[in-house]
């Protein structure tokens, strides 16, 4: 692949695969990033750890609370939050533990072909600011709109009550705020149950 650049003073054209220079890749076409080599000699050195492709953390500090879905929230360029039942449990309502994570990526990210890690459930939608929470280091979505993703993704009844139930018992959200969570309890008894 050549790269157009203007004429040397000598008034010919040369190309960037014409002339490899120190530190290119063995195909001579585009430079090594120094960021690769950094951390391949830090990461021999036990620095640092590689947690997955693009993302390494430093050794010597210990592990945080929710190192995993720190690690899939960059893996999203710092975009999606976390969600569906990954987000119940950060929140800390009902017995859901869920096996996989679930991240809500914004609906312009559905175009792109995205290797996803395993263990990543994507779901695609626009979160505003206000239906977005923090929980330690992590974006999640807000205990509303979280019972309102559970109760679309056909999430059990029981699990779904009981979250429902908990929050309102704990103030996090209002009756009104359930109308969702209602509607897709009300062939199981509501939420009363």
């Amino acid at each position: 692949m050549a790269y157009n650049t203007p004429p040397n003073p000598s008034g010919s054209r040369s190309t960037m695969s014409q002339r490899p220079r120190k530190g290119s890749s063995r195909h001579g076409r585009q430079p090594l990033p120094a960021i690769r080599t950094l951390c391949w000699f830090t990461t021999k050195a036990g620095r640092i750890t590689r947690i997955r492709r693009g993302i390494y953390r430093l050794v010597h500090f210990p592990a945080g609370e929710h190192e995993e879905l720190v690690a899939a929230w960059l893996w999203t360029e710092s975009t999606a939050v976390i969600s569906h039942q990954s987000a119940l449990s950060l929140h800390g309502l009902s017995d859901s533990l869920p096996a996989q994570i679930h991240l809500t990526l914004p609906k312009t990210w559905r175009q792109r072909r995205l290797r996803v890690p395993k263990g990543l459930v994507l779901h695609f939608a626009d979160v505003s600011a206000k239906e977005r929470a923090w929980t330690g280091s992590v974006p999640t979505t807000s205990v509303r709109r979280t019972l309102d993703d559970c109760a679309h993704s056909g999430l059990t009844p029981d699990l779904l009550r009981q979250a429902a139930r908990q929050a309102l018992t704990r103030g996090l959200v209002t009756k009104a705020d359930l109308k969702e969570v209602e509607k897709a309890l009300k062939p199981y008894g509501g939420i009363k149950g």
